[in-house]
C-alpha cells in the first residue's frame, strides 16, 4: 500500500496556479517582438533615407520670386541625383547624370553666408562662358536680348534699386568689351556685363522685379546645386486655404 501511494503522489499533476501567484509573478508575458518586423521597419526605413537623400526630395515654394511659374503654396518633387546629390555634411557631390541647361530651374544652395546658405529655387540664365548684362531691365545673354523673364514684359514696373549688395560686381564685370562699359553703379535692372566663370552659374528669379538672386549674392558654384524640380505634387492657396487643382501634377520647366 505504501508502494501504490508514492507512485500516485508521483503521478499527480501539479495543482493549479492560483490567479493571485500569478498576477504576483506579473501576469502573462508580453508576446515577443518578431524579429522579421524589426528588420522589415528598418529596412523600409533605411530606403526612405536613401531615397530622400540620393534620389528625389519634395520641396516648397515660400515666396513669390519665382511667380507665375512658380507659386507660393507649391509642394514640388524635385530629382536630386540629375546634377549630382549632395552627400550629407560634406561638401561632396555624387557623379552626376548631366549639367544644368541655360534656361532651366535648379534648386541650389544659395551662396549668402549672411542668409545661412538656405536652398532657394531659380532659373539659370548663365552657364560657364556666358556674357551677361541687363539694360534697363532687359537681360542680354552673349549679346542676345532674352524674353524679359515669365511674368513681365519689357516695360519696367517698379523702380530700380540701388544697394551695397551689388558691389561684388564691380570687381568682375568687363571693363573693355564689344558689349559697351558697365554702369558705374550697378543697379537691380542695370548691370554687366560679366562673365560667367568655370562651374559656375547666374540665376535669376522669373519675378525679377522681387527677386534675390544672383544679382545679389553672386555666381552660383556648380557643388551647390541640389538639384532639378520635376512636377508639382500639392498646391494650396494659404490666402483662402484652398487646393489650386488645376496644378496638381503640372510639369515644371
Amino acid at each position: 500500500m505504501a508502494v501504490a501511494a508514492k507512485q500516485r503522489k508521483r503521478t499527480n499533476p501539479s495543482p493549479p496556479t492560483s490567479v493571485v501567484a500569478e498576477a504576483r509573478r506579473g501576469g502573462r508575458r508580453a508576446a515577443p517582438v518578431r524579429w522579421d518586423t524589426v528588420k522589415s521597419i528598418l529596412g523600409a526605413f533605411v530606403i526612405f533615407l536613401f531615397i530622400r537623400t540620393f534620389l528625389v526630395e519634395a520641396f516648397h515654394i515660400p515666396s513669390g520670386s519665382m511667380e507665375p511659374t512658380l507659386l507660393v503654396g507649391d509642394f514640388l518633387f524635385v530629382n536630386k541625383a540629375i546634377y549630382g546629390a549632395n552627400i550629407p555634411f560634406t561638401h561632396i557631390n555624387l557623379p552626376a547624370f548631366a549639367d544644368p541647361k541655360r534656361g532651366s530651374i535648379a534648386v541650389y544652395m544659395s551662396p549668402d553666408a549672411r542668409d545661412g546658405h538656405p536652398i532657394v529655387v531659380k532659373r539659370l540664365v548663365g552657364i560657364p562662358g556666358d556674357t551677361l548684362y541687363m539694360r534697363n531691365a532687359v537681360l542680354y545673354v552673349n549679346g542676345i536680348a532674352q524674353r524679359q523673364g515669365f511674368s513681365t514684359g519689357p516695360e519696367l514696373t517698379t523702380p530700380d534699386l540701388t544697394s551695397p549688395d551689388f558691389d561684388w560686381q564691380k570687381r568682375v564685370a568687363l571693363t573693355n568689351s564689344r558689349f559697351g562699359p558697365p554702369p558705374a553703379q550697378p543697379t537691380r535692372d542695370n548691370w554687366g556685363p560679366l562673365v560667367v566663370p568655370p562651374r559656375h552659374y547666374f540665376s535669376l528669379g522669373d519675378n525679377r522685379d522681387d527677386s534675390k538672386d544672383a544679382r545679389f549674392y553672386g555666381f552660383v558654384p556648380r557643388e551647390n546645386l541640389r538639384g532639378k524640380p520635376m512636377f508639382i505634387y500639392l498646391s494650396i492657396d494659404f490666402d483662402d486655404w484652398s487646393l489650386r487643382w488645376n496644378r496638381i501634377g503640372k510639369v515644371i520647366h
